[in-house]
């Protein structure tokens, strides 16, 4: 072969045998595509938005929604076009037999891939339309977003979404064909037998990277029990330790599948061990095939473990961390009941209604509100009382009565008794942000817009149920539009309720805020595990396609059809019992450091959390990854079955 036109007829050819890969790549890039293009479309429309109220705001819970998104799509993406590659070596054996050159190889299937890339990108980019605004009414109905919310169609995120997916495919399908075009001609044809030499170099070097970092991660996570607080510590600030979980279970979830190679094989052989003593066919085919198509199997197992170890991540963190602020809002309860509101909303004043009418009450009104203009008096507002750069929105708490009454917070300078007058209270990590002392005069702005300066009387460590700023009852009375008090802290049962719903105050029921965090993470985690499930599906048909020559060969054998579909669907459960363990193994990892984070960083002797892996998402991602690879495996080799094995 000595030019690249003669090799058009076999990518021709190609095309036309492989219907199945070609359309599994194209269906998992169009899918990343539109995932991303979806996400970002939504981001694109929030940007601005930082409002405190529902921490994190929307902004916020999209930008790790599309984070999330691009982690799962990038590597299933740059897997099944690796794989795709990967079906054709004795396709590309033979070519280098015939005396095709390693450049002929790669040009041809990198044409290949970048004519089904560019086709996905463009139906990823179309899919988008529909998908942003169902995806904005699908938040809207779950109250993560305002009513009224949706998407406007934004050729930025489409465009970012498409390159992407270009880029991450052309990528997969390059690295691949390099591969096999670096096999010398006399020895492609053995290569195509057994996979040899899975890691390559340039994932070698992204997984030692990897490595580096999941050592400084796990390094944290082993030693956060012993290590103290450190001032300005970011994983110390509750606010941001929940982003930096999310971080870090990312990281470690990237460095096991990036040594998937490595880790796999291993760890077949011991799950499949029982099969070895079989006496039956299927047992022992579907172990070896396992063991003998590495890349097959690690393609197919990547999803089901991104799947399974995404869910026990993110839901068991956000389990640890709800439990943390129950915890939490039980230690520094003051109170003994808790009265809010029922059908209709409680009072402004009804704080003072209740003591007035029950001597010896002590009840302390909370209500939630948003101030802005947060700064130093000399940088809040310039001379002409307008906003500067630096005023931010922050949301606030309103105390009216005696905040000793309603938490018995950890103060770190002040007491909580000077809360009141023109006053108000800061958490640490909101302290340090500003570079607030304690005595300094706060400019801010309320919510009805009026300035005031207020005196920093009270610095309390920073809770993970309670806003970060404090308000004394008197500073902003009459300057809050209206709203009701959210919550009224008793010293003992009222006579009157005023209509409102009376809970103990150390029992309170599910925390608002943690109520939120569950929104926000099936916000981030649903569209992403949509995605892997349908990539398992999509993997698992282009195996089965692939594999109709081997379906042969046993049925020629003597294989009856039912011992064929039993070795593929033990193969599948085997692939899939596999990317459980290490998921399980990954989610024990994290769940571990991130309760040590909790209990030593955040929680710092308030209170504790125990570990508590959770096992019936992790069971629920398991079955439904094991469902689904069977089903997808069996049904498309029960039709590669049909008909006599000698007509195929």
């Amino acid at each position: 072969m000595s030019s690249l036109g003669t090799l058009l007829p076999v990518a021709a050819a190609s095309l036309r045998r492989r219907q199945a890969a070609f359309a599994g790549s194209y269906v998992a890039l169009t899918l990343g595509v539109t995932l991303v293009a979806t996400t970002g479309s939504l981001l694109d429309d929030t940007a601005g938005d930082d409002s405190p109220l529902g921490a994190p705001s929307l902004h916020k819970v999209l930008q790790f929604t599309s984070a999330m998104a691009a982690f799962v799509a990038v590597f299933v993406v740059a897997g099944t076009f690796a794989f795709a590659v990967a079906q054709r070596r004795q396709e590309i054996a033979m070519l280098r037999a015939v005396g095709a050159t390693p450049r002929q190889i790669v040009w041809l299937i990198t044409g290949e891939a970048a004519f089904v890339a560019l086709a996905s990108a463009v139906s990823g980019c179309l899919l988008s339309l529909p998908g942003a605004p169902a995806l904005a009414a699908w938040l809207v109905a779950r109250g993560a977003a305002p009513d009224g919310f949706t998407a406007r169609p934004a050729a930025g995120p489409m465009l970012l979404a498409a390159a992407v997916g270009l880029l991450v495919a052309l990528l997969g399908a390059v690295t691949a064909a390099v591969r096999a075009g670096r096999v010398r001609a006399v020895e492609a044809l053995g290569d195509a037998a057994v996979d040899r030499k899975v890691m390559t170099r340039p994932r070698w070097a992204f997984a030692l990277l990897g490595l580096l970092a999941l050592g400084g991660t796990v390094s944290y996570y082993l030693s956060a029990a012993t290590m103290p607080p450190a001032p300005g510590d970011q994983p110390d600030d509750p606010q941001l330790a929940s982003q930096w979980v999310l971080g870090a279970d990312l990281l470690t979830i990237t460095a096991i599948a990036l040594f998937a190679p490595v880790v796999v094989p291993p760890l077949v052989r011991l799950l499949s061990a029982p099969l070895a003593r079989a006496t039956a066919a299927a047992p022992l085919l579907a172990r070896q095939n396992a063991l003998t198509a590495v890349r097959r199997t690690v393609s197919t197992a990547t999803p089901a473990f991104l799947t399974i170890a995404l869910t026990g991540t993110v839901i068991g963190s956000t389990a640890a961390f709800a439990d943390a602020m129950t915890a939490q809002n039980k230690a520094t309860a003051a109170a003994r009941y808790l009265l809010r509101p029922g059908d209709a909303p409680l009072p402004a004043d009804a704080a003072r209604r209740l003591t007035a009418a029950q001597p010896g009450l002590h009840a302390t009104a909370t209500t939630s509100t948003v101030v802005t203009g947060l700064g130093a008096d000399r940088t809040a507002f310039d001379d002409h009382g307008e906003d500067s750069p630096a005023t931010v929105p922050s949301a606030a708490t309103v105390v009216d009565g005696d905040l000793a009454t309603a938490w018995t917070l950890p103060a770190v300078d002040g007491t909580a008794a000077d809360l009141r007058g023109a006053t108000l209270a800061a958490s640490t990590d909101q302290a340090r942000g500003h570079g607030w002392k304690l005595g300094d005069q706060v400019n801010l702005r309320l919510p009805d817009g009026t300035l005031a300066s207020l005196r920093l009387v009270l610095l309390y460590r920073t809770q993970l149920g309670l806003d970060e700023i404090l308000l004394s009852g008197d500073a902003a009375a009459g300057h809050l539009d209206g709203a009701r008090p959210g919550a009224v802290h008793l010293s003992a049962e009222p006579a009157d309720r005023l209509g409102g719903t009376l809970t103990d105050a150390h029992h309170p029921g599910p925390d608002p805020g943690a109520h939120y965090a569950w929104i926000a993470t099936t916000t981030i985690l649903g569209p992403a595990l949509l995605y892997a499930l349908i990539a398992i599906v999509n993997t698992m048909v282009m195996s089965a396609a692939d594999r109709r020559r081997d379906f042969t060969v046993l049925r020629l054998a003597g294989t009856v059809r039912r011992q064929v579909l039993q070795m593929v669907a033990l193969e599948a459960a085997l692939v899939v019992a596999t990317a459980a363990v290490l998921a399980l193994a990954v989610t024990a990892l994290t769940q571990y450091g991130t309760t040590a984070l909790l209990n030593h960083r955040v929680l710092a002797g308030q209170t504790s959390v125990g570990l508590h892996l959770p096992w019936l998402p992790l069971g629920a991602g398991a079955a439904l990854c094991l469902a689904l690879a069977v089903t997808a495996s069996v049904l498309p080799s029960r039709l590669a079955l049909t008909g006599p094995a000698a007509a195929r």
